[in-house]
């Protein structure tokens, strides 16, 4: 049974490796990055007063919260305001790869590793040092205010918002295609979790609009384009039966193996 098992693992990675990636998640990628990159120059051209200032502005009057309101301070809120922190990055990078690699599936930790990276490290701060937009300030004669919580430089692109979008797609990239109904699901939730970071960073000043927007096509982009590089190896992982829940079956197999006849 063990070497049943064993067989029909060594099958399963054959396969896999002949799967060719699918070059329309390629372009999704390659497109959302210069979507990125494209407003990304047009933030830098002005970063004081961009093509979307008017609609950030907007926005801003309507959503954004004072600091003796206790909006921002609600579950929901705070739930996506630690999502983008150190709580949602514990999750994301150190227990989402370890519980995979738990599971014997190393290859999908590296590829969550990989994916994560890419868009919080290259996209979102790579873009924040070279645009460096200015955070909403303060004028309490207009009755705006500036972000609620501590934030870093730059507001170009909203680093919680591409923290949010990469971890739906990696989560999505994780759940095999023939789990048809889970991966609607989460895309579903997803979709959730995605907009309600916008609405989230908008609300505490601490991003404009186009920001919190542009963060999504960030991780939008970042991740599937590491999903595309990893798409052989995931193929492997998924199927692949957990080793742990299998101990028993091959002591059972080894023991009556051993038995003489």
């Amino acid at each position: 049974m063990g070497t049943a098992l064993t067989g029909d693992a060594t099958t399963r990675d054959a396969a896999a490796s002949r799967v060719r990636r699918p070059m329309a998640l390629l372009w999704w990628a390659l497109g959302l990055t210069a979507a990125f990159a494209l407003m990304g120059t047009a933030v830098a051209v002005n970063a004081e007063e961009p093509f979307t200032q008017g609609l950030d502005d907007w926005w801003r009057a309507l959503v954004g919260t004072a600091p003796d309101s206790t909006a921002h301070l609600g579950p929901i809120a705070m739930f996506f305001q630690i999502l983008g922190e150190g709580g949602g990055a514990l999750v994301m990078v150190i227990l989402l790869p370890l519980g995979l690699v738990a599971v014997g599936r190393w290859r999908s930790a590296l590829f969550a590793i990989a994916a994560l990276l890419t868009s919080m490290g290259l996209y979102s701060q790579g873009m924040k040092n070279l645009v460096d937009r200015p955070r909403p300030a303060a004028d309490e004669a207009l009755g705006l205010y500036g972000p609620l919580f501590s934030v870093d430089h730059g507001s170009f692109p909203s680093g919680h918002a591409v923290a949010a979008a990469a971890f739906v797609f990696v989560i999505a990239a994780l759940i095999p295609s023939a789990r048809r109904t889970v991966r609607r699901v989460w895309w579903i939730v997803g979709g959730v979790i995605m907009v309600g970071m916008m609405w989230q960073r908008t609300l505490i000043n601490a991003h404009w609009l186009s920001d919190t927007f542009f963060g999504l096509v960030a991780g939008a982009a970042g991740a599937p384009l590491i999903w595309w590089a990893f798409w052989p190896w995931l193929q492997k992982d998924y199927g692949r039966p957990v080793w742990f829940l299998h101990l028993g079956a091959r002591r059972r197999a080894e023991l009556a193996a051993s038995q003489p006849i």
